[in-house]
C-alpha cells in the first residue's frame, strides 16, 4: 500500500463529498425557461423577422449596390485609402465565392451591433449616475467577460430556440461589456468645469445630457462601439456551432469537420476580412471625433443624399446588367483544391519531421507537466524507467539547488524550486487537492492579503464540491504550459522588438493579424498539420495568447524614462546590467499585465480548443452544450471564470507590489 492509498482522501477528492449543484441549477433553469419561454419565443420571432429583412437587403441585393454603399461609408469615415481597401477586400470575397455566407454573417452583425450598443450604453449610463448600480454592474461585467460564451449559449438556446437568432442574442450578451465600460469611462472623464458651465447656462437635465455629456464622452464611447463590433463578430462565429445556417462561421466549421484545409482556410480569410473592415471603419469614425482629427470628408448632410444617389444608380445597374447583379461564376477563383493538394504534399514530405517534433513536445514537455515524471518517464517515451534510484537522485539534486538558494538568502527562489519540483514529479493533474488548495491560498495571501486568499480558496472549493477538480486541473495544465511558452518566447520577442525598430515594425502587423483573427481560424493550420490532441490545442492557444506578452513587454521596456537610462550609463552600467538592473525592474508592472492578459486569453481559447479533442473544463462545457444541459454548462463555465478571476487578482496584486 502506497502513501497515496493511505492518504487517498487528501490526494483525490472523494466523490461522496460533491454537491449536486449542477442538477439543482439545471432544475431552476428549467423552471425559469418554462416560465419565460413564451416571451422568449416572441422575442425570437421578432428578431427573426428583423434579421430576415436585413438579410434580404444584403444577400439578395445586387452585389454592386452593397459594395458601393460599404465603400462610400469607408470613404466617409476614413478617406480614400480606407475606401480603396474596402473595395479590394470586398471584391476578394466575391471572387472567392463566399459572398452569400459573408453577407449572412454581416446581417447578424448589423442587427446585433445596435442592440448591444444601445443596451450597453443604457447600463453604462446607469452605472455612471449611480454608484450603487456601478458596484453591482462591474462584478457582473467581470463575470460576463470570463465565463466562456459556450456556457451561456445553452440557456439562450433553450429559451429562444434553435437558429441564427440564438447567435444574434448570444452576440448581444457577449458584446455588451465593452460598451458599458467605455460609456462609464467616457462619462467619468467629462471635466467638472464643463458640467458646471452647462448648469450655469441654464441647461435642463435633458439638454445637459444631449448637448454636453454625450458630445464630450462620444470619443470614448465610439472606442466602445469599435470593441463591441469586434466582440459581436467574434461571438457570431462561435454561435455558428448551434446556429446552423449558411453563414461564414458555419462554412469554417463544416470545412474543419470534413478536414478540408483549403476550404476552411479560404473561409477563415473571409472572416479576417470582415474583422479588418469592421475594425478599421468603426475605428475611423471614432478617430474623427477627436479634436486632433484632420478628416475632410463630406459633411453628413451631403453624404446622405450622395449615398442615396449612388445606391439608386447601383440598384438600377444591377437589375439591368446581370453581371453587376450576380457575380459571374467564371470570375470566381477557387484555389481550395490546389491548397488541399499542396497541404497533402507538405504533410507527406515533412510529416515525419512534424510527427517527431510533436512527439518530442508531448513526451518531454506536456506529459511531465500533466502527469509528472513518476508516470511520464517510461521506456516507451523516454527509453528508461524512473526507478527508485533515479527518484532519489532527482530529489537530491532539487534539495542541493534549493539549499544553495536558501544559503544565499534567496528563500523565495528556494521555495519556488521545491514547489516546481513537486509539481513536475507528480504532475498538475496528480497533485493532492489539499496541497494545491493550501498552495494557492498561501500564494494569494502573500500577493494580496486575507481577502484575496479567501477568494482563491473559495474558488478552489467551488471546483472541488462540484466535481470539477480533475477537468479543472487538466485545463490548468494545458493553459499553464501555453502561458509558460508564451512568457518565454513572447517575452524574448518583446525584448528583441524593444531593442530594434526594424523588428518592432515587422512584429507589429503580425500581432495585429493574430489579434484580428477569430479564434476558430487559429485552429485550422494546427489541426490540419498535427491532427487532434493536446499539442494542436497548445499551438492554437499560444498563437492566440502570445500577442499580449509581446506587446506589453515591448511597451514596458520602451517606456523606461530616459533619465533613468542616462543615469545608468553615467554610472558605467554595461548593456547587460542596464537591462537587468534598470530596464527590467521598471518594466515589471507592464510585463505582469501582459502575463495577466496572456492567462486570460489562454483560458478563453480553451473552450475553442475543445473542438480539437482536448479534455478539461472546455470539453465539459462543449459536451454540456451538445446535451443542452444548462446546469452542467453554467457550473463548468463559472469554474473556468473563477480560475481566470483568481489568476487575474493575484497578478494584479503582484503588479501593485503590496507587501505582506
Amino acid at each position: 500500500m502506497t502513501q497515496r492509498d493511505v492518504f487517498s482522501q487528501i490526494v483525490t477528492y472523494p466523490e461522496g463529498w460533491t454537491l449536486p449543484f449542477a442538477e439543482v441549477l439545471d432544475g431552476m433553469m428549467g423552471r425559469v425557461i418554462t416560465l419565460l419561454q413564451t416571451e422568449g419565443r416572441a422575442i425570437s420571432n421578432g428578431l427573426s423577422f428583423a434579421f430576415g429583412g436585413v438579410q434580404t437587403l444584403l444577400v439578395y441585393a445586387p452585389w454592386i449596390a452593397s459594395v458601393s454603399v460599404f465603400t462610400l461609408i469607408a470613404w466617409q469615415g476614413g478617406g480614400w485609402k480606407l475606401a480603396l481597401l474596402t473595395l479590394l477586400l470586398l471584391l476578394y470575397v466575391l471572387a472567392a465565392g463566399f459572398w452569400e455566407p459573408a453577407m449572412n454573417t454581416l446581417s447578424l452583425v448589423l442587427l446585433a451591433l445596435p442592440l448591444a450598443v444601445l443596451i450597453g450604453f443604457s447600463i453604462g449610463y446607469l452605472g455612471f449616475r449611480s454608484r450603487r448600480a456601478q458596484a453591482v454592474i462591474m462584478p457582473i461585467l467581470d463575470l460576463m467577460q470570463t465565463v466562456p460564451a459556450f456556457a451561456y449559449l445553452i440557456p439562450i438556446l433553450l429559451l429562444f430556440g434553435f437558429g441564427p437568432v440564438v447567435g444574434l442574442i448570444a452576440s448581444v450578451v457577449f458584446a455588451i461589456p465593452p460598451m458599458v465600460r467605455n460609456t462609464i469611462l467616457g462619462m467619468q472623464s467629462i471635466p467638472d468645469a464643463v458640467i458646471e458651465s452647462a448648469r450655469m447656462s441654464g441647461c435642463s437635465r435633458r439638454q445637459q445630457f444631449s448637448w454636453v455629456e454625450i458630445p464630450v464622452a462620444m470619443p470614448q464611447m465610439l472606442v466602445g462601439v469599435n470593441q463591441t463590433t469586434m466582440a459581436v463578430l467574434s461571438m457570431v462565429i462561435i454561435a455558428a456551432i448551434i446556429g446552423g445556417f449558411e453563414d461564414i462561421g458555419w462554412a469554417v466549421l463544416s470545412a474543419m469537420r470534413k478536414a478540408q484545409f483549403g476550404q476552411s482556410l479560404l473561409a477563415g480569410v473571409v472572416i479576417v476580412i470582415l474583422a479588418i473592415l469592421l475594425d478599421r471603419i468603426t475605428a475611423a469614425y471614432a478617430a474623427r471625433q477627436l479634436p486632433t482629427s484632420s478628416h475632410s470628408g463630406l459633411p453628413m448632410r451631403r453624404f446622405v443624399p450622395v449615398s442615396m444617389l449612388v445606391l439608386g444608380a447601383a440598384l438600377l445597374a444591377g437589375h439591368l446588367i446581370p453581371p453587376l447583379g450576380t457575380w459571374p461564376s467564371s470570375l470566381t477563383f477557387l484555389p481550395a483544391q490546389s491548397i488541399n493538394r499542396a497541404t497533402s504534399d507538405f504533410v507527406v514530405t515533412y510529416g515525419g519531421i512534424m510527427t517527431a517534433f510533436k512527439n518530442a513536445v508531448q513526451f518531454y514537455v506536456l506529459l511531465p507537466v500533466k502527469i509528472g515524471f513518476e508516470r511520464a518517464i517510461v521506456p516507451f517515451t523516454w527509453g528508461i524507467t524512473f526507478t527508485l534510484q533515479l527518484q532519489i537522485a532527482y530529489w537530491a539534486l532539487v534539495i542541493v539547488v534549493a539549499g544553495f538558494a536558501f544559503g544565499f538568502s534567496h528563500w523565495k527562489t528556494g521555495v519556488a524550486l521545491l514547489v516546481l519540483a513537486e509539481v513536475l514529479f507528480v504532475g498538475v493533474t496528480g497533485m493532492p487537492w489539499a496541497s494545491f488548495l493550501l498552495l494557492i491560498c498561501l500564494l494569494a495571501y502573500k500577493a494580496g492579503g486575507g481577502k484575496l486568499a479567501l477568494f482563491a480558496g473559495a474558488s478552489a472549493l467551488y471546483l472541488l464540491v462540484n466535481g470539477l477538480w480533475a477537468p479543472a486541473m487538466t485545463s490548468v495544465y494545458l493553459c499553464a504550459s501555453a502561458v509558460f511558452l508564451c512568457m518565454l518566447f513572447g517575452g524574448l520577442i518583446g525584448v528583441w522588438a524593444a531593442a530594434s525598430d526594424l523588428v518592432s515594425g515587422v512584429i507589429r502587423p503580425i500581432n495585429d493579424l493574430l489579434q484580428t483573427l477569430p479564434q476558430f481560424v487559429l485552429l485550422i493550420p494546427a489541426l490540419m498539420l498535427f491532427q487532434v490532441g493536446d499539442f494542436t490545442a497548445l499551438l492554437a492557444i499560444i498563437a492566440y495568447a502570445i500577442v499580449p506578452m509581446i506587446r506589453y513587454t515591448e511597451h514596458g521596456l520602451r517606456s523606461v524614462p530616459k533619465t533613468l537610462i542616462d543615469a545608468g550609463r553615467s554610472c558605467g552600467c554595461s548593456a547587460w546590467q542596464m537591462f537587468w538592473q534598470v530596464r527590467l525592474p521598471q518594466a515589471k508592472p507592464q510585463i505582469l499585465v501582459g502575463i495577466n492578459q496572456t492567462i486570460l486569453y489562454g483560458l478563453g481559447m480553451l473552450v475553442i480548443a475543445a473542438l480539437v479533442g482536448t479534455t478539461g473544463l472546455g470539453q465539459a462545457i462543449y459536451v454540456a452544450l451538445g446535451q443542452a444541459d444548462a446546469g452542467k454548462g453554467l457550473v463548468a463555465g463559472l469554474g473556468m471564470a473563477l480560475i481566470a478571476m483568481t489568476a487575474d487578482r493575484i497578478l494584479q496584486a503582484l503588479a501593485r507590489g503590496r507587501p505582506n
